[in-house]
């Protein structure tokens, strides 16, 4: 019997739920080669004879689908008995893969034209594909397929059943799937949870530009929206929301970008990137000071679903699009609550029928220099590489401080952070902090050896870290930026000491007092405190820190 060589490919990272397997499909296609790709308990398996294996191995790191991201690519040589005829999506082996799940990925430009073009999907808010759509904000658990999401009780249409089971099409596999025959509806209510009559999207463009303020239905919870350029429908939303001075975030149309402000080429490459933040970018002046007072930068993004795109094209302005809460209360995801919560806030809702599996907060970030303000939708759960040194750390748990909470899990040399959670002390971002510890275990697979928190004493999640049963690492504060500070750099685990500047706000000290503007020298395993702001008493406790002022207040008086 003539045995032909072959090769096998594993390939790990970001390869599940992102087109990779169509993807690999169309290229043994390309490169003349029989075999099978499939998924297993490590990310996907390539076992491929004939054509040109070397032209197909560097093809698929060169020319990998946009969402996905490889860690790592291992070719080793296997045989076959006979050059297989044909290549197959074989069916997924070995449990459930526990490769990472896809964020949350802003409209791709073939969705866009189908939304704008004259097909079945024409205008309608919830099209997809394997490379953009809802991923992280709809999952319950894994793995991750249509049974796991909030997609599970829309049942897929013939028409879209055909596309998913076609790997040449590009929503073969996409759990999201949908159309207006099968998938999510859009509504619009009146205050008072009356339903309005006629396309609920040409009501609500004309609601904005009436002056009116609106709550929209998006990925990862509620945002209020209105005309950004109406002076006194600003000064309205302001007072409803006791917002005096905070900046608002802008959603606006590419076309619109440069009558507001002045993006760079930074600035547009991080407006245009799949995670679709919002970035903090030069403003023209052209807008009311109610937008961002004070303020020189305006926080834009792009619209980042169908929804979103096709309401800024009936608007046809930059809308304000900020948080849809309270004032210090988490944003609403449920319909019920969103009425509850907004419904004295906002002159109507635009509701969908697709549930919120996790509340994601916008993105936060700055172009030049590179910087991520805030981690949220569109950029969790990725992982992190962590430096030379931490290969074989244990797997470690690390719960975040008290009132911009995150968590981070390490493993294998990896760091995942969690998106931002919010304030400890708030009901709602308490119960999302215990869900995300479980979510994202889950994920990767965590197995924590120990627990690593914050040297705070008060800190909910400083509490919580000693009721889990591990041991527990206290780490204070403003070491811990240090030390993330090193990590980001890819500061190598044996690479010494360095000095560092932490302008930050209070952390416990070891010595039982407040910290609050250090000169530290050390590395990741320590840090000796050899300069620092002279203490001055909280005027308030820890309203001081809430409201800046009166440090000022207190250190002029000091001053005197």
């Amino acid at each position: 019997m003539e045995v032909v060589p072959g090769r096998e490919i594993r390939v790990r990272g970001q390869v599940q739920g992102v087109g990779f397997r169509p993807f690999v499909w169309q290229l043994a296609r390309e490169f003349g080669l029989g075999g099978e790709v499939f998924n297993d308990a490590e990310g996907v398996l390539i076992r491929a004879a004939g054509g040109d294996l070397d032209g197909f191995q560097a093809a698929l790191l060169a020319r990998a689908p946009g969402l996905s991201r490889i860690d790592a690519l291992e070719a080793r040589d296997c045989r076959f008995d006979a050059v297989p005829e044909t290549f197959a999506i074989a069916a997924s082996r070995g449990g459930a893969a526990r490769t990472r799940v896809t964020p949350d990925a802003a409209t791709c430009p073939d969705c866009l034209a189908e939304i704008a073009g004259g097909g079945r999907r024409q205008g309608y808010a919830f099209t997809n594909c394997t490379r953009c759509g809802p991923r992280f904000t709809i999952l319950h658990g894994l793995p991750y397929d249509r049974a796991q999401t909030t997609m599970a009780g829309f049942s897929i249409c013939p028409s879209c059943r055909a596309e998913y089971g076609d790997p040449a099409d590009r929503r073969f596999h996409a759990q999201p799937i949908a159309c207006p025959d099968c998938g999510p509806r859009l509504w619009l209510e009146r205050a008072g949870g009356m339903v309005a009559a006629g396309d609920p999207l040409a009501l609500a463009a004309d609601l904005l530009r009436q002056g009116g303020i609106l709550a929209v239905k998006g990925l990862g919870g509620f945002h209020l929206a209105c005309d950004a350029g109406n002076p006194a429908t600003l000064d309205r939303l302001r007072r409803a929301k006791r917002r005096p001075a905070k900046p608002f975030a802008l959603m606006l149309r590419e076309a619109d970008l440069t009558a507001v402000c002045t993006p760079s080429a930074a600035d547009l490459a991080r407006l245009r990137d799949p995670a679709a933040p919002i970035v903090l970018v030069l403003g023209t002046g052209a807008l009311p000071e109610a937008v961002a007072p004070g303020m020189t930068r305006l926080g834009v993004m792009l619209p980042y679903t169908p929804l979103h795109h096709l309401l800024l094209a009936a608007v046809a302005r930059p809308l304000v699009m900020t948080s849809g809460n309270l004032s210090g209360a988490p944003q609403a995801v449920g319909n019920d609550e969103a009425r509850a919560m907004l419904g004295g806030l906002a002159d109507a809702v635009l509701l969908h029928d697709r549930e919120i599996a996790r509340r994601l907060d916008d993105s936060v970030e700055r172009a030049d220099p590179p910087m991520i303000l805030r981690r949220a939708r569109g950029r969790v759960p990725g992982t992190l590489p962590l430096p030379e040194g931490f290969g074989g750390a244990p797997e470690v748990l690390a719960l975040g401080g008290q009132m911009k909470s995150a968590i981070c899990l390490v493993k294998g040399g990896q760091a995942l952070l969690s998106h931002h959670l919010g304030d400890l002390d708030e009901a709602d971002s308490w119960d999302a902090f215990l869900g995300a510890m479980a979510d994202y275990g889950a994920l990767f697979d965590h197995r924590p050896a120990l627990v690593a928190c914050d040297a705070h004493p008060g800190y909910r999640a400083t509490q919580h870290a000693r009721a889990l049963g591990l041991p527990v690492i206290e780490v204070q504060h403003h070491h811990a930026h240090l030390a993330a500070c090193l990590a980001e750099n890819g500061w190598q685990r044996a690479g010494g000491p360095v000095a560092g500047i932490v302008l930050d706000g209070t952390g416990y000290g070891p010595d039982g007092t407040v910290w609050g503007g250090e000169l530290l020298l050390g590395d990741y395993r320590g840090v000796e405190r050899v300069g620092h702001l002279a203490p001055a008493p909280l005027v308030g406790g820890d309203a001081a820190a809430r409201e800046p002022w009166r440090n000022l207040l207190v250190r002029l008086d000091a001053a005197e």
